[in-house]
């Protein structure tokens, strides 16, 4: 029994869980991340809540660019089963060594613009990958992901907007080879769903607002087509 003693009880829970439990650590983006600019950690995490909200429920999930995983488990509360993939094996590894035992998912490593993977997901989300990928693949990439969904699948795509660039910084702007306006966004969802539902997005904050002043942009789709 610990001997260590907080002067308000209602804290004392914290000292058990860390002798108990132990300490979390940080995956290798989220560690880089939380040391050089701490913002951007929140607004990572409220684009997770807000997947997780929107796929509440869903049974079998696939987010496509994982990076460090570190975010799952806020999409894990909502979730049935939650498979996590980027074509990184570093990250991959970084992935599984940084699992929690509270919210067990599988990581594997996988390109999409290679090919489709097994699996029959109802729910795909991809947030800060698409502006990766060059325009001329974007489609097949897409293709790729959808080729193991249900026929009920939802996907949510986030990205930086557009207009946004003018304020990146040099490194973002060197990886971000495709960055979208909201409309152009959208024209690119529906050509793979029936319904896609625009939001905005200023820090944490997801709102409906003009897009044209906003910084991230998300597409809700539903309805695949054939």
């Amino acid at each position: 029994m610990t001997t260590r003693k907080m002067r308000d009880p209602v804290n004392q829970p914290n000292i058990a869980f860390a002798e108990q439990r132990g300490a979390v650590s940080l995956g290798l983006l989220k560690s880089r991340e939380w040391i050089e600019d701490p913002r951007r950690f929140l607004f990572s995490q409220a684009r997770y809540k807000f997947v997780a909200k929107m796929l509440s429920g869903r049974r079998d999930v696939l987010e496509v660019g994982c990076g460090d995983a570190f975010n799952a488990p806020i999409v894990m509360q909502e979730v049935k089963r939650l498979t996590v993939t980027d074509f990184d094996p570093e990250f991959i590894a970084d992935a599984q060594a940084h699992m929690p035992p509270e919210y067990p998912y599988r990581a594997l490593t996988h390109n999409f613009l290679e090919g489709r993977m097994d699996g029959a997901f109802d729910a795909v989300f991809l947030m800060d990958v698409l502006e990766h990928i060059d325009a001329s693949d974007e489609r097949r990439f897409i293709s790729n992901i959808l080729a193991g969904s249900s026929a009920d699948t939802v996907m949510i795509v986030g990205m930086p907007s557009l207009e946004s660039q003018t304020f990146a910084s040099a490194g973002s702007k060197a990886g971000h080879i495709n960055c979208k306006t909201a409309p152009d966004l959208k024209a690119l969802m529906q050509e793979f769903f029936s319904s896609v539902f625009m939001f905005s997005m200023n820090d944490e904050v997801v709102h409906t607002g003009y897009h044209k002043m906003s910084h991230y942009i998300i597409a809700l789709c539903a309805q695949k087509r054939d």
